[in-house]
């Protein structure tokens, strides 16, 4: 395939505005049943990577683990994925995952497939436009890249390494020559919140076409960093629910389902309620329940946030495990929750972050304690954390 030339819009890609599908229409989100397949699924494809981020989930290191899927593995689990259904979406994470040589290999094998191939790489030198012409050429439909600070000082801090906001932002601009649709992902914590307001222009003025706004879970080393109080969280939604209504990007939060909560009772609509990203992605997922995640060694859990394992995929189990897992069932099953999550009137349309109750209690069908809501009537116990 030719490249495309560096000062136009690549025929890969849709028009300006398209929600950045490049070659074929997503599947309709409403019209999947998430008890049987996921709208997402990632794949960590290794943990290895150059930067040190205060939030990283997986306490990524510079090498490789030798136990890593193999490329053979890896492409039995691609096969694995086209078995859920037409247009499976699959992001191939990390750590870094252009740490791994076979990455070019894999997309393309995931693309011939019929699989819908996203990436989530580092901000590191080795993101070149190069390597971003090359991703194009094999048939990457969305790069996803993090800015945690709207500045190079706050963001190389975060993350460890300096030069990295500068390397995010070529990244960015070398994907829009490409054609690839760019998402931004940002971590919120106390020492990010702050920051919000002039990453969404950033977000902006980089044409990102869907800001992802992670509220931090504590695992790995993000537990060292001071999350946001319930109290705090409640505002920082309510704003990025007006963002929604005026951005020229779309947002979505991710491990805080409440935004949706936010959001209906913002408007007294559901049906006003944000309901896809622009890659047929529904909103309304949560861990277990229309998301799913491999680990780097093959083990299948709900989120990379919450590491209860329903067993390895190298079996060929993907499709079995994600259906039919007990895990995985109680977590489909918001009458199941406990505590306040359990009684709340919106417990079908949010459920809480299962991943965050998970990192407090060990329990993740606890109530998540990043929710300031508390249900008419109720009289029970916080959840663990609820104060913090």
């Amino acid at each position: 395939m030719a490249k495309p030339d560096s000062n136009t819009r690549s025929e890969r890609a849709g028009p300006p505005g398209d929600g950045g599908s490049r070659t074929r229409k997503p599947p309709d989100p409403s019209a999947i049943d998430t008890s049987r397949r996921p709208f997402v699924l990632v794949w960590e494809v290794t943990q290895a990577c150059d930067l040190a981020c205060d939030h990283c989930r997986a306490d990524a290191q510079p090498a490789r683990d030798p136990a890593e899927l193999t490329t053979e593995e890896g492409k039995r689990l691609l096969d694995q994925a086209r078995a859920f259904g037409e247009g499976q979406l699959v992001v191939l994470s990390g750590g870094d995952p252009l740490a791994r040589p076979d990455l070019i290999e894999l997309v393309e094998y995931g693309t011939e497939q019929g699989l819908r191939m996203t990436l989530t790489p580092s901000g590191t030198s080795s993101l070149t436009p190069a390597v971003i012409e090359r991703l194009a050429d094999a048939g990457i439909e969305r790069l996803a890249l993090s800015l945690d600070g709207a500045s190079a000082a706050s963001h190389d801090d975060f993350r460890g390494e300096s030069g990295s906001f500068a390397q995010t932002i070529e990244a960015a601009e070398a994907a829009a020559r490409a054609g690839i649709p760019l998402q931004i992902n940002t971590t919120v914590c106390a020492a990010t919140a702050g920051d919000l307001p002039a990453l969404r222009d950033r977000v902006a003025d980089l044409g990102a076409v869907l800001w992802s706004v992670f509220f931090l879970v504590p695992v790995g080393r993000g537990r060292v960093l001071d999350p946001v109080s319930p109290e705090r969280a409640e505002e920082l939604l309510t704003w990025l629910s007006t963002v929604s209504e005026d951005a020229p990007f779309g947002v979505k939060t991710t491990e805080a389902p409440h935004y949706r909560r936010v959001a209906i009772q913002r408007r007294r609509d559901a049906s006003d309620a944000p309901s896809e990203d622009g890659i047929g992605r529904r909103l309304g997922i949560r861990a277990g329940d229309g998301f799913a995640f491999v680990s780097h060694t093959g083990e299948l859990y709900p989120s990379g946030f919450l590491p209860s394992s329903a067993g390895s995929v190298r079996d060929g189990g993907l499709v079995d495990r994600y259906r039919e897992s007990d895990l995985f069932e109680s977590l489909r099953d918001p009458d199941a929750f406990r505590g306040k999550c359990g009684v709340c009137e919106f417990r079908h349309i949010c459920g809480g972050s299962r991943s965050r109750a998970y990192a407090y209690t060990g329990d993740p069908l606890a109530s998540d304690p990043l929710c300031a809501y508390v249900p008419d009537g109720y009289e029970g116990s916080m959840p663990a954390g609820w104060a913090d």
